[in-house]
């Protein structure tokens, strides 16, 4: 009696991993490393990474990258500032001159007009006051007039329209020509007492001092042409410009001055 045997694969060697098992008769996932691992049965996918400047909670818009704004321009008083330690002079009184264009008679304006004053053995024009801008107007037989009180080029502008309008309302064929600023005052404060003598003795071609008739230096500016009275307190006026840009440059330059005698 015989037993047939099956036949057997002979294999030279150590055996791999994977004919182990399937000697054994198992299904492996075979990795390429030859290490026996279980076959996965789930495919786990990564979520994508948020994004760095993205905040734990509710779901925030995309925050869009800030543009700086274009910087405001200077106006000419904030320049100004800027240029001498915060002090800018203010505009206290604008001169205008304008040309009504036609003879005018002084004693009916002075007659039916408000707030007018006329004199002719004391002064040969018609006084007249407006409140808003508070202005006063001196008006001529000629039909020149001179405004004065304004404290901006604007609030003077608009003063003497204003008083040539009340001169056509009174029946003249006035027209508003040639108008023209002839004076701007200012004035400021430097904050620190100043001594005088010395200043006068250092700019003498510049400086008419005589405290016994006047108690101010005045310094007659050559460019700009501006003549500033200054105090010992510190106060300064400045007259005699045709624009604001002039009372600026004027008291920029005299500023630098005025450190070199500042009184201890």
């Amino acid at each position: 009696m015989s037993f047939a045997l099956p036949a057997r694969q002979v294999t030279f060697g150590r055996p791999s991993a994977y004919q182990q098992q399937q000697q054994l008769g198992g299904n492996v996932y075979q990795p390429q490393n030859d290490l026996a691992l279980p076959a996965p049965s789930l495919q786990i996918t990564k979520p994508p990474s948020p994004p760095q400047n993205a905040v734990a909670g509710p779901s925030t818009p995309p925050t869009t990258p800030v543009v700086p704004s274009t910087p405001v321009a200077l106006t000419l008083e904030q320049q100004h500032i800027t240029a001498v330690e915060g002090i800018v002079p203010t505009l206290q009184n604008i001169v205008a001159t304008i040309n009504l264009d036609v003879r005018l008679d002084l004693k009916t304006i002075a007659l039916h007009a408000r707030n007018a004053e006329y004199n002719p053995k004391r002064f040969a024009a018609v006084i007249m006051r407006i409140r808003d801008p508070k202005t006063t107007a001196l008006i001529f037989a000629s039909g020149k007039m001179v405004v004065t009180g304004a404290k901006s080029e604007d609030d003077s502008r608009l003063a003497s329209r204003k008083f040539a309008r009340i001169v056509q309302k009174l029946g003249f064929d006035a027209k508003f020509s040639e108008f023209k600023i002839q004076n701007i005052v200012g004035s400021c404060d430097v904050r620190f007492p100043i001594r005088l003598e010395g200043l006068a003795y250092s700019h003498g071609q510049f400086s008419s001092y005589e405290p016994e008739l006047f108690p101010g230096l005045i310094y007659r500016m050559m460019n700009p042409k501006i003549v500033l009275l200054i105090f010992v307190s510190g106060k300064i006026v400045l007259t005699g410009a045709k624009t604001r840009e002039d009372i600026y440059t004027a008291f920029n330059t005299i500023y630098t001055v005025l450190c070199e005698f500042r009184k201890p």
